[in-house]
This record gives C-alpha cells, sequence and structure tokens, in this order.
C-alpha cells in the first residue's frame, strides 16, 4: 500500500487548499479503508485532525478545525481529499495521510500506512 499526499503549499490567511491523499499499491484499493489526515506542526507532536469511514462517515478531532475543514473520499479514483477553508498561520504544519482497515480513529498508531506528507504555510 502507498499513501501519496499532494495539494500542500504557501497560503494566506483567510484562504483554502484542498489536500489530496492518492492509494496505489497491486490491487489495492481504498474500499473497506479508514483514511485519516493528521499534522505536525514544528516542534509539536502529531495530531488527529480527520477521518472518514469506509461508510463515508466523517470524523472531525480538533475543535479548531471543525467547521473549517471537510474530508471527503472518491472510491473510484482511489482518493481522499481535505478542503481546507479559511486558513489560519496556526494550521502551518505538515500534513499526513493515513489508512487501515477498520473504525475511524485520531491515534496514529491506530494506522499502519502513512504518506509521506505534504506541507501547508498559512502567512502573509
Amino acid at each position: 500500500v502507498q499513501l501519496q499526499a499532494s495539494g500542500g503549499g504557501l497560503v494566506q490567511p483567510g484562504g483554502s487548499l484542498r489536500l489530496a491523499c492518492a492509494a496505489s499499491g497491486s490491487g489495492f484499493t481504498l474500499d473497506g479503508y479508514a483514511v485519516a489526515w493528521f499534522r505536525q506542526a514544528p516542534g509539536k507532536e502529531r495530531e488527529g485532525v480527520s477521518c472518514i469511514s469506509d461508510q463515508e462517515t466523517p470524523r472531525y478531532y480538533l475543535d479548531t478545525t471543525r467547521g473549517r475543514f471537510t474530508i471527503s473520499r472518491d472510491d473510484a479514483k482511489n482518493t481522499v481529499y481535505l478542503q481546507m477553508n479559511s486558513l489560519k498561520p496556526e494550521d502551518t504544519a505538515v500534513y499526513y495521510c493515513a489508512t487501515d482497515e477498520g473504525r475511524c480513529s485520531g491515534r496514529a498508531r491506530t494506522y499502519r500506512y502513512w504518506g509521506q506528507g505534504t506541507l501547508v504555510t498559512v502567512s502573509s
């Protein structure tokens, strides 16, 4: 299983970005897998941001991003998205996607498969 996170970049406060997590691997599909987004800011621990179950039920783990971030999935494209709106400087971090079978969780140790991360910088 390979995950490729993309879509990060530099954005001004109040702006938007859409991150994508594309899964690949010999015959692998995200069908039946929960997919989560985590982030890690410099000097801080990795934290769970959001997860979407295999039944497309979303979970949001941070009060600071709830209402601004939306997670979605397109199993036909083997891709999960994180739409981030009204971005703030404190959203600056490397964002990682992760997946595994089973239920959503905001704990990193739940997931065996990780993408390489994409950097989001919110600054004027």
